[in-house]
C-alpha cells in the first residue's frame, strides 16, 4: 500500500517550512459554510469513525510507523524530489513524525448522526505535540476527499425517508415499518467501488434496503455491528435482463420463467422480476391473470418491476391493475392494501420529487404507500433536480472547508486566526468592495478562535467562536465536540444503531 503521507495536494508538503518558526499549536474545524440547495440547511455528521479508523489508525501504522524508517522516508523523498523539489520542503519532518512513533492529532466531533446547521463546525482537530502543528492541515485533503460523498448521501437517505415518514403516516398502518419503504440502487452508477460502499453505508442510515453487498462488512467493521445479530442492510431476491432473456431464448415465452421462479426456485422466498424485456403491460394484463393460483398459492410476495417508460406512471398503473386482478384489503386509515402475494417495484429513477408523486397518486386514489417499493439510483446519489435544473452534489454543494483558527507560539501566547475576504464587484470597469452580497454568494469568512458548539435554549445546534485553550475548558460541560481520536487511539466510538437512533429519535 502506499506511504499515506503521500495522500496530499502537494503543497502540503510545503507548509512545514512555512509556518511560523515558534509554532507550536493549530486548531482547525471542518465546517459546511453553506447550502447551495434551497431548503436545505444541514447536514448529517456522518463517516468521521470509519475514517480515523480506516487511514489515521490503519493505513498509518501499516505503511508508515511499522515500516522501516529508511523505506518510508526514501519513498516520500523519491516522489516529492523528483515532483516538488528537494528545496521546496522541509525534509526533517517525516523522519522526525515516524521517529515519534503515532499521529500527534487530536479529533473532536459532535456525535455522529448528528443534524448539523450550516456554519456550525462538524469536527475540530488540533496537534497534541508542540513540534508538529503542520499535521493538522496536512491531513485536511485526505479528511475532505473521503468525507463530503458519505455526508451528503446521509442526507440524500433522510431526505427520502421524510417523504416516506409522511406518506405513510396519511395511508399506512402505523406497525408497518419505513425502513424497507425504499432502496439504494446506485452501486454501478457510482465513480468507484470505495465511492460506491461510502455511499450506500451512509444510506443505510435511514433504510435498510440495498443492493451493495459490500456496504454490510464496511458498517460491521468501523461501526460496531453485526449482521447476524442486527439489522444492518437487506439485499433482495431479483431477476435481471440477462435472465430473463436467456430463458425467453430457451423457452420460447415468458410466463414458463415466472411459473419456475414461484414454484420451483422460490416457492417460499419473496423476489421481484424485472418484466419489461418485451411487452411490460402483457405480462401485467395477460400473463399474471394466467399465473393466479401459482401466485395466490406461493409462499411469498411476487413483486413485479418496470424498468422502462415513465416510472411514476408505470408503477403507479401496475398497483391499480394488480389490484384489478388479485384484489386486497382496506387497512385501518381506509386505504386499500393489495394481496401480500403481489406488489410492484421500480427499482431506480426515483427521484425525490417521483418518489413523492407516486405516493401522492397513490393516496388519492385510495392506495396505501406500501403497495409500492422504490428505489433510489446513482443519480439521485449524485445530483438533485431542483426547480426545474440540476444541481450535481460536489464537496461545495454545503462549502464543506477545513479552516485554522486559532494558534499559540512558545512562549505561550494564544491567538485567533482567520480569513474574511472581501467581497468585490466590477463597476465600469474597476473593482469596488460590494455593499450587498448577493443571498446566493456562500461567504468564506472564517470562525476566529476556538469554537464552542451547542444546543441553545430552543434546541438549536449554534456555534460560538473566540475562545482559547484556557477558556474552552469553561463551556466543555455544553460543549458537543467531543474528543474521538487521539495520538493514534479511538477515544470515543459510536455503532450504528446509536447513529440511527439518534438521527430519528429512537424511531428507526
Amino acid at each position: 500500500m502506499a506511504n499515506p503521507m503521500l495522500n496530499i495536494d502537494f503543497y502540503k508538503a510545503t507548509h512545514a517550512k512555512m509556518y511560523p518558526k515558534d509554532l507550536t499549536k493549530i486548531v482547525s474545524y471542518l465546517t459546511p459554510r453553506g447550502s447551495r440547495i434551497s431548503g436545505h440547511d444541514k447536514l448529517i455528521h456522518f463517516g468521521l469513525q470509519a475514517f480515523i479508523k480506516e487511514f489515521l489508525i490503519e493505513a498509518f501504522n501499516r505503511d508508515f510507523f511499522e515500516k522501516p524508517f529508511d523505506e518510508v522516508t526514501n519513498e516520500y523523498f523519491r516522489i516529492i524530489d523528483n515532483t516538488l523539489g528537494p528545496q521546496a520542503y522541509d525534509k526533517k519532518m517525516i523522519g522526525e513524525l515516524h521517529k515519534l512513533g503515532y499521529l500527534p492529532v487530536e479529533i473532536a466531533a459532535v456525535p455522529e448522526g448528528t443534524l448539523v446547521p450550516i456554519k456550525v463546525p462538524m469536527i475540530q482537530l488540533t496537534n497534541t505535540h508542540p513540534d508538529f502543528p503542520w499535521v493538522v492541515e496536512y491531513i485536511e485533503s485526505l479528511l475532505s476527499a473521503e468525507m463530503w460523498h458519505g455526508m451528503i448521501s446521509a442526507n440524500v437517505g433522510y431526505m427520502y425517508r421524510k417523504i416516506v415518514d409522511k406518506y405513510y403516516a396519511l395511508t399506512v398502518d402505523d406497525d408497518v415499518p419505513r425502513s424497507k419503504a425504499l432502496g439504494d440502487f446506485s452501486f454501478r452508477g457510482q465513480e468507484s467501488l470505495s465511492s460506491a460502499v461510502k455511499s450506500s453505508a451512509a444510506f443505510c442510515l435511514s433504510f435498510l434496503n440495498t443492493a451493495t453487498v459490500p456496504a454490510v462488512p464496511y458498517l460491521e467493521k468501523y461501526y460496531n455491528c453485526d449482521c447476524t445479530k442486527e439489522p444492518v442492510a437487506y439485499g433482495a431476491v431479483s431477476t435481471e435482463h440477462s435472465v430473463m432473456c436467456s430463458n425467453f431464448a430457451f423457452d420460447g415465452d415468458e410466463i414458463t420463467m415466472f411459473r419456475r421462479l414461484l414454484t420451483e426456485l422460490y416457492p417460499d422466498t419473496s423476489f421481484s422480476v424485472v418484466s419489461d424485456s418485451y411487452d411490460y403491460w402483457n405480462v401485467v394484463n395477460n400473463i399474471l391473470p394466467q399465473l393466479k393460483n401459482e401466485i395466490m398459492a406461493h409462499n411469498g410476495t411476487m413483486l413485479i418491476r418496470g424498468d422502462s417508460g415513465d416510472p411514476v406512471e408505470v408503477v403507479t398503473e401496475t398497483v391499480f391493475r394488480l389490484w384489478n386482478i388479485f384484489g386486497g384489503t382496506v387497512n385501518s386509515k381506509g386505504y386499500k392494501v393489495l394481496n401480500p402475494h403481489i406488489k410492484a417495484i421500480y427499482g431506480d429513477s426515483i427521484t425525490p420529487q417521483r418518489a413523492e408523486s407516486v405516493y401522492r397518486i397513490l393516496m388519492e386514489n385510495g392506495f396505501a404507500c406500501n403497495n409500492v417499493v422504490l428505489g433510489a439510483g446513482s443519480f439521485s446519489m449524485q445530483c438533485l433536480e431542483t426547480g426545474g435544473e440540476l444541481a450535481p452534489y460536489t464537496r461545495d454543494t454545503f462549502h464543506i472547508a477545513v479552516k485554522a483558527v486559532y494558534c499559540e507560539d512558545r512562549a505561550g501566547n494564544m491567538m485567533p486566526i482567520f480569513k474574511a475576504p472581501k467581497n468585490y464587484i466590477k463597476v465600469d470597469g474597476e473593482f469596488r468592495e460590494a455593499e450587498n452580497s448577493s443571498d446566493k454568494e456562500i461567504s468564506k469568512k472564517s470562525h476566529k478562535g476556538m469554537c464552542c458548539v451547542y444546543k441553545n435554549e430552543l434546541g438549536d445546534i449554534v456555534c460560538e467562536d473566540g475562545y482559547t485553550s484556557a477558556t474552552i475548558k469553561d463551556v466543555s460541560d455544553k460543549n458537543m465536540l467531543a474528543t474521538v481520536f487521539k495520538d493514534g487511539k479511538m477515544i470515543r466510538e459510536y455503532s450504528l444503531s446509536d447513529i440511527r437512533n439518534r438521527l430519528y429519535g429512537g424511531a428507526f
